[in-house]
């Protein structure tokens, strides 16, 4: 766990351990790619070890939606109503797909109700904190904001480095550690690119049965690369263009 989401981790224990008790609901927002599904069923799953015989649900909120639809083209609310309210603790991902579904929205709004008058855990999860959200309205946004809302940052280097070395590790891939540090600071945007990643490093050396050094990867990765260096503004363009935009000379500037 990287210092930038020790935060994030405490609270998603804190509310498995004592499921109503702590933060409810817990609101967890961040970019894609940063782990909060699986933050959420690692809630889950340690509450169901905590607790036997806990109800949980996981649900996307496209599932959501589609269940909703579907109840009320079948004529079968009551069983959606008891799919969702008869839970101990409903995790649900992604409820920015909720967005201008009025009627979703309405059909969420009293399920979270119902299960916050009955101290039942809600956690929720978005890629914009609630205040941010739009297509909604405020008395849901409201509800968001009642207990306790955290975010998901994207890994600092150490970190990128721990998680490529673990997912080596678990798919038993030989990779040198100063080749996981090089990959760490060329994909630094979210964890499923990172781990990517390393798959296609290890898949292009093994189709091609080589080694995995530095001259591979870059190889392997030379688009990324690329783009990082075409990034990168030179100092004498910065200087030409202050020079145009002033309608001075280069010497001007010295």
């Amino acid at each position: 766990i990287g210092g930038s989401n020790r935060f994030a981790h405490a609270a998603a224990v804190a509310v498995a351990e004592a499921p109503a008790k702590a933060y409810n609901p817990l609101f967890i927002y961040g970019d894609s790619g940063l782990g909060k599904t699986h933050l959420l069923h690692a809630i889950g799953h340690y509450a169901i070890s905590l607790y036997p015989g806990i109800r949980v649900r996981y649900v996307s909120s496209e599932e959501f939606t589609n269940d909703f639809i579907n109840s009320i083209a079948n004529n079968r609310s009551s069983l959606f109503q008891s799919r969702y309210r008869d839970n101990d603790i409903l995790l649900i991902d992604d409820i920015q797909f909720l967005q201008g579904k009025d009627s979703t929205q309405e059909a969420f709004f009293h399920t979270f109700n119902t299960l916050h008058d009955h101290n039942k855990q809600v956690v929720i999860t978005s890629d914009l904190p609630p205040k941010h959200l739009t297509g909604f309205e405020d008395r849901m946004r409201s509800r968001f904001e009642w207990g306790l809302i955290t975010d998901v940052q994207a890994p600092d280097l150490e970190t990128r480095i721990a998680i490529l070395r673990k997912k080596a590790q678990s798919e038993k891939l030989q990779v040198p550690d100063d080749i996981l540090e090089y990959m760490a600071t060329k994909v630094t945007s979210n964890i499923r690119e990172l781990e990517g990643t390393l798959i296609r490093v290890t898949a292009f050396a093994s189709l091609n049965k080589t080694p995995v050094d530095l001259a591979l990867v870059q190889t392997v990765l030379k688009d990324l690369i690329t783009l990082d260096e075409d990034n990168v503004i030179a100092p004498v363009d910065i200087i030409n263009h202050t020079a145009a935009y002033f309608k001075l000379t280069v010497d001007d500037l010295y």
